[in-house]
């Protein structure tokens, strides 16, 4: 099998369960932030500990975004076909997310002033994939308006609560290495 098809040289996309549309719509460049977010996660996920909490926690979240992609690579007339927490993104899968983010939250003291990333590597990397998740979500709502996602769809919900968990594990685990760095203990 040839990685190229030549099928995409025209400036259209094939859709998950058919039809054919230009690679600049609104669904193409909804997935395509999607897609991006799945890299940023994975730079993430290669910095952190493989044996910890935060790597299996980004490969669920990685997973979670094919079936997000899923849902946006396909035509509106063929939503029916769409399988729940496989290619449709559930309420359920929103509010999974919630708890997690009450979890990490109680792990680090509260920012009390505007977040400047950077404090490490797997703190930033965590920030930049939250500023894709937050471009998938614009990106997402434009679908939404322009009639691409179903009003009652839960990606919106879903990237919007993923950039919030983002923003949670970033500031957890830049308080993490700063205790490491300093000595300092965190509960």
């Amino acid at each position: 099998m040839k990685v190229y098809t030549k099928t995409g040289d025209d400036g259209t996309t094939g859709l998950f369960h058919g039809g054919r549309v230009g690679t600049d719509d609104v669904g193409p460049s909804a997935y395509g932030t999607v897609d991006e977010t799945v890299s940023a996660l994975g730079a993430a996920r290669a910095e952190a500990d493989p044996d910890g909490e935060l790597w299996t926690l980004l490969l669920r979240l990685q997973r979670d975004l094919f079936v997000v992609g899923a849902e946006l690579a396909t035509a509106p007339d063929n939503r029916a076909k769409l399988t729940d927490e496989v290619t449709r993104v559930t309420a359920a899968m929103v509010a999974a997310m919630e708890p997690v983010i009450d979890d990490v939250t109680r792990r680090f003291d509260p920012p009390t002033e505007f977040v400047l990333p950077g404090e490490g590597r797997v703190g930033a990397l965590l920030d930049v994939a939250r500023t894709v998740a937050r471009r998938a979500e614009r990106d997402a709502v434009a679908a939404t308006r322009a009639g691409w996602l179903d009003p009652t769809s839960q990606v919106v919900p879903y990237l919007n609560r993923l950039a919030d968990l983002l923003w949670t594990l970033a500031r957890w685990q830049e308080g993490t290495w700063r205790a490491a760095r300093t000595g300092e203990t965190r509960s």
